[in-house]
């Protein structure tokens, strides 16, 4: 794949990895046991892996069989993102500080770790929309290959900046609680302004 299609699509990725939501939250009553964040950070990015995997394994031969399959997707996840980004506008979420968290074991926090991000249906649709815009049938990759591909630099940036949010749970929400919601209303702009700009290329290239 070239440089340019992976520099592209890690900017956008980025975009919802900086985004406070579930796997945010999570994070963060990892970082407030104080020494779970490593575990839980593992199992959230085995959830995105499983998705990564879902979308490969059936969107790549989907697009191979149907022509227009990149294009439908593509608007599709488009009217998604557009949605995410008003949703973010309107109402900026604030993670919580994970006061009824319980300890427990690494295990039980890498099992939820996968749970929270591998069973929700958000990260599916979100993989949907943001994996096969960035693809190429021409390429000499195969789908499979670069969906795993780009699966892959999306979860590296996860994994560095949940750990970030973990370890730094406490200090962050002490001292700057509306840092999220900051963070949330840039992300809800540019997510927008990105689902116009996809689906208005693809339309083009029709």
């Amino acid at each position: 794949m070239d440089l340019d299609v992976l520099a592209a699509f890690w900017a956008v990725s980025f975009l919802f990895v900086i985004t406070p939501g579930a796997d945010w939250a999570y994070a963060i009553s990892a970082g407030l046991q104080g020494r779970f964040v490593v575990p839980a950070v593992a199992g959230l990015l085995c959830g995105h892996l499983v998705a990564t995997l879902t979308v490969a394994a059936g969107v790549g031969g989907l697009i191979m069989k149907l022509p227009y399959a990149l294009t439908m997707l593509t608007i599709c996840g488009a009217g998604y993102l557009f949605c995410l980004g008003l949703k973010l506008l309107r109402n900026p979420p604030l993670p919580s500080r994970g006061e009824g968290a319980q300890v427990g074991t690494w295990s039980s926090w890498a099992l939820k770790g996968l749970c929270v991000s591998g069973m929700n249906p958000k990260v599916f649709l979100l993989f949907l929309a943001l994996l096969p815009p960035f693809t190429d049938p021409l390429r000499a990759w195969s789908l499979p290959f670069q969906i795993l591909t780009l699966g892959m630099i999306h979860a590296i940036s996860c994994g560095v900046v949940y750990l970030v949010v973990g370890f730094s749970a406490k200090a962050a929400l002490g001292t700057r609680p509306g840092a999220a919601i900051l963070v949330s209303r840039i992300s809800g702009t540019a997510m927008i302004i990105i689902a116009l700009v996809l689906a208005v290329e693809r339309l083009l290239s029709l």
